[in-house]
């Protein structure tokens, strides 16, 4: 009886992952690109009774805006993105001609993520790929000094993008690796090289169980690319003296972080995050985040993981390396049909992580977020979420665009809506042919809560590697009519 019944299903399981295993992967930055970009509000799709319009062009990777006191509005383009593509850090003044005026700008420590506007000054989190992570408060007359540095910000993800409440600033920092070992996808991020003992510092004491990882030696400077062993939360290729503990330290990865804007009084408020890339308080004074999902690459491949919503807790840790949302790794459910299921990497776990807000679809890239807060625009109370769409092949081979558009979360019930595509197919716009949006990569509610800001980061192209197309961002404002 058991052969009757597991010879067909093996049959099926080699025909449905067949398929999925044959067919080419089809991302959003799977396409090509002649500049100029064109943008056309009337190529994307919003609900009855909501109207979009531009307010600034050709901006070069923007990923964030905020205003002043007196309504003014601001943007930081980023300086850098993935594929080692270095610009100049800066903050922009938008013009009511769309125009821009520099406020002040950055070296090459890029990325500068994110932007908020407290008490006067700006406070801008400077990525730090190359000297370690910040933040920046920045004077209206574009005066710099760092309130917090040496945030662990050399690896995939970098020091996320800030907000302002109650006194503080509260900001993110992401996670070195895709999931807590150091393997070769990370020389391709091209970071490795740069800083080959660096790796993922945890926010408390942690047991591991000390599995070795073998990979391709990527660092080798003899042309011998052999294996090599490598361990959770150590150096590549490097064994630990000690395989089963990591020491915590107060600046580590993958942690949400709060200090007073003179710099003072640097506070860790949970962990266990992967990338905690955009911060907000809804109307209650709850603190919400996005988070990056892992991605099916690097020594430890976990597939199908989706991206997150969490409602934050302090003293509270929320599952990495071992965890997507309150699923373990090792369940099953992330392994890729036909290959190894990921493994834990910890002995003991500081507590079951909560059940997440809601999930985002799979390599969405769930990032910039802000709530609604006046009924002049609408549902009062939600979460408005921009997902930047998927970077495949990179981080995983996908058959359809996933992301490209902004939706809304009921924070209560975890339901999502979609609230603004493209009308003529879901992708960004390069790739469908389209003048609408590109990759939304945050969403910010003016001071009176009747207009969202959308930035778009614009094309960032992913056939051989993240290449970022300068002057093809764009901001966006929707209002309700």
């Amino acid at each position: 009886m058991g052969k009757r019944v597991w010879v067909p299903l093996l049959c099926l399981l080699a025909l449905t992952t067949g398929c999925y295993v044959m067919r080419p992967s089809n991302g959003g930055g799977q396409t090509k690109f002649t500049p100029p970009r064109h943008s056309d509000p009337a190529d994307v799709a919003l609900p009855d009774g909501y109207k979009i319009e531009i307010i600034a062009t050709n901006l070069t990777v923007p990923t964030g805006v905020t205003f002043d006191e007196s309504g003014q509005l601001y943007v930081v383009e980023s300086g850098y993105c993935y594929g080692e593509v270095f610009t100049t850090p800066r903050l922009l003044r938008i013009n009511g001609n769309g125009e821009t005026t520099q406020i002040a700008a950055g070296a090459t420590n890029g990325p500068w993520t994110g932007v908020t506007f407290h008490d006067g000054n700006f406070y801008v989190s400077e990525g730090g790929v190359l000297e370690g992570g910040k933040i920046l408060r920045i004077s209206k007359s574009g005066d710099i000094r760092a309130i917090v540095e040496g945030m662990p910000s050399f690896g995939d993800h970098h020091t996320d993008a800030p907000t302002a409440h109650d006194g503080w600033i509260y900001f993110g920092q992401g996670t070195a690796s895709n999931s807590g070992v150091i393997g070769e996808d990370n020389a391709k991020f091209g970071w490795l090289a740069r800083r080959p003992t660096f790796h993922e510092i945890p926010a408390r004491d942690i047991t591991l169980i000390g599995e070795a990882y073998k990979t391709k030696n990527v660092l080798a400077t003899n042309g011998n690319k052999g294996g090599v062993f490598t361990w959770a939360f150590a150096p590549f290729g490097q064994r630990p003296s000690d395989l089963t503990t990591a020491k915590g330290q107060l600046k580590a990865n993958g942690a949400i972080y709060r200090v007073r804007p003179d710099g003072s009084n640097l506070q860790m408020l949970a962990w266990g995050f992967r990338n905690p890339f955009a911060l907000a308080f809804g109307p209650d004074g709850q603190l919400y985040a996005t988070d990056n999902g892992y991605d099916e690459r690097g020594s430890r491949p976990s597939w199908g993981a989706t991206d997150l919503l969490w409602r934050v807790k302090t003293n509270t840790w929320y599952g990495f390396p071992d965890f997507s949302g309150n699923e373990a790794l090792h369940s099953g459910r992330f392994t890729k049909p036909l290959a190894r299921r990921p493994d834990l990497l910890m002995a003991k776990h500081p507590n079951i992580p909560p059940a997440p807000v809601t999930k985002f679809p799979v390599h969405s890239s769930a990032n910039g977020i802000d709530f609604s807060r006046n009924e002049k625009f609408g549902h009062v109370g939600e979460a408005f979420v921009a997902l930047f769409g998927d970077q495949s092949p990179d981080v995983g081979k996908i058959l359809h665009p996933v992301g490209f558009h902004v939706v809304r979360v009921n924070v209560q019930n975890g339901i999502t809506e979609i609230f603004a595509i493209n009308k003529k197919e879901n992708g960004p716009a390069s790739s469908i042919e389209s003048n609408g949006l590109e990759r939304p990569v945050s969403v910010k509610f003016n001071a009176a809560g009747d207009a969202l800001y959308v930035v778009d980061f614009g094309v960032l192209l992913e056939n051989k590697g993240a290449k970022p197309q300068t002057e093809t961002g764009v901001i966006w404002k929707i209002t309700k009519q």
